[in-house]
């Protein structure tokens, strides 16, 4: 199996005006991005790509040593945009994984159990991780949606792994939550983790489709694909050591650093494996 990981560098975030640029401890977010492809494609045998949308961003790549594709500004997603990537990249890709520009601290062991459960021939068009959240997370998940209620989805998925549903409320209610949280060190709640791997004909289909309805009310592009009858495989994975949402806004950034500073670099760890 042909596996591409794609990581789109969007310079245009009207939130946060050249983004990928954004220095962080030191490092530019999107060679923290980079980083994490990095290593993926080494341990798995995939290959990764930046797809930028500007010059600026592509002489960046230049000097980080990270290989591009120029793809179009007006492009709605970045999923469209990993598609785009994929098609200049040439090759038959067999799956292709959007590793989000906003995301440094993914840890390369969540793409790797991605690209194995495609290559086991697991019967998804959509691959995705989860997390399963102990009560303390639980907790902190429910305080954040006070001030936050956008920020944060939830999937609930049967017992082969694949997903029912994704919401922005926290999903499934539960009964009897005291009893349990007596019983059992981890809640029923699985937060999802925006990284997407598409065997690429679903993609290519996808990408064809229009904004679905519970997509657009949820603000979830997974959604697309569960309206639309497709297999979306939820694979559970291990919390990583630094966790937040994605880096959206300077303010973002700031938590980033302050978790560098707090937990180590996670780039150095990595540069390690390479």
């Amino acid at each position: 199996m042909r596996a591409l990981i794609c990581v789109p560098a969007r310079i245009g975030s009207t939130r946060f005006p050249k983004k990928p640029l954004h220095l962080i401890a030191g490092r530019s977010l999107l060679e923290r991005c980079v980083q994490v492809a990095r290593v993926a494609a080494k341990e798995t045998g995939a290959s990764y790509v930046v797809a930028v949308d500007s010059e600026e961003v592509a002489r960046h790549c230049d000097d980080i040593g990270a290989p591009w594709v120029m793809t179009d500004p007006e492009l709605p997603s970045g999923t469209d945009r990993a598609l785009a990537a994929a098609i200049a990249c040439g090759g038959d890709w067999d799956f292709v994984l959007n590793l989000q520009g906003d995301a440094p601290f993914t840890p390369p062991e969540h793409l790797s159990v991605l690209i194995e459960a495609a290559r086991e021939n697991i019967g998804a068009d959509l691959f995705t991780p989860v997390i399963q959240l102990d009560w303390a997370g639980l907790d902190k998940l429910r305080l954040h949606k006070r001030e936050h209620p956008y920020s944060g989805t939830t999937c609930i998925r049967d017992r082969d792994g694949h997903a029912l549903w994704f919401s922005k409320n926290i999903l499934p209610a539960i009964r009897g939550e005291e009893e349990m949280r007596e019983r059992q060190a981890l809640s029923p709640v699985l937060r999802h983790i925006g990284l997407y791997g598409y065997r690429v004909d679903a993609l290519k289909t996808y990408t064809s489709w229009p904004v679905a309805h519970y997509e657009k009310l949820e603000g979830l592009e997974q959604l697309r694909f569960l309206e639309n009858g497709m297999k979306v495989f939820a694979a559970l994975v291990e919390p990583p050591k630094l966790s937040m949402s994605g880096v959206d806004t300077p303010a973002d950034a700031e938590i980033a650093e302050s978790l560098i500073a707090e937990f180590g670099d996670p780039f150095i760890e990595l540069e390690k494996r390479l």
